[in-house]
């Protein structure tokens, strides 16, 4: 279970590293993020730059947990994950159920729309924070070599997960 624990732990962070980089890598990007939140409306219109500032600090706290290296840091890291994650999957299904051609600035500019392929993506961070959750009360020692190869392979996975509106296109083109 250390091993779930680690790999969850590095998905997460690359996940949330990447998503918190594209929204305040510069006003413009900041400005399109909290201009999709108040087309999204989920919140009152006046409330959509606290939202939009709510969720990068949520999204700065989960990189940090996750990075810290003691047990707490990482239960408290999925805890938030999961829970801000199913926050952000509530609003996503609102705007699809409302018929609104929202962009996803989920990891800064983007013009596809919300739609499905964000729900699932959602969901399957979800179940990846609540895997290491649990993880995360199991411990256990580490094979160092091991524990690299599955650092690498959660930050990967990351990767891929950050990526996850180019491979659903790709898949769709095929």
């Amino acid at each position: 279970m250390p091993y779930v624990d680690m790999a969850s732990r590095l998905l997460l962070l690359t996940v949330f590293a990447l998503a918190l980089a594209g929204k305040i890598s510069g006003r413009k990007a900041w400005g399109a993020f909290v201009q999709s939140i108040h087309a999204m409306s989920v919140v009152a219109p006046s409330r959509a730059a606290a939202a939009a500032v709510a969720t990068a600090v949520a999204e700065a706290s989960i990189v940090v947990l996750a990075a810290v290296p003691v047990r707490w840091a990482g239960t408290a890291a999925f805890a938030l994950a999961a829970g801000l994650l199913a926050c952000l999957t509530l609003a996503v299904v609102r705007v699809i159920r409302r018929g609104a051609a929202v962009p996803c600035r989920c990891f800064g500019p983007s013009e596809t729309p919300l739609g499905a392929q964000h729900v699932t993506r959602n969901l399957v961070l979800i179940a990846v924070a609540l895997a290491g959750l649990a993880a995360s009360f199991a411990g256990g020692p580490l094979d160092p070599p091991l524990a690299a190869v599955v650092a690498v392979f959660g930050a990967a996975l990351g990767l891929l997960m950050s990526r996850w509106d180019d491979l659903v296109s790709l898949l769709r083109t095929t």
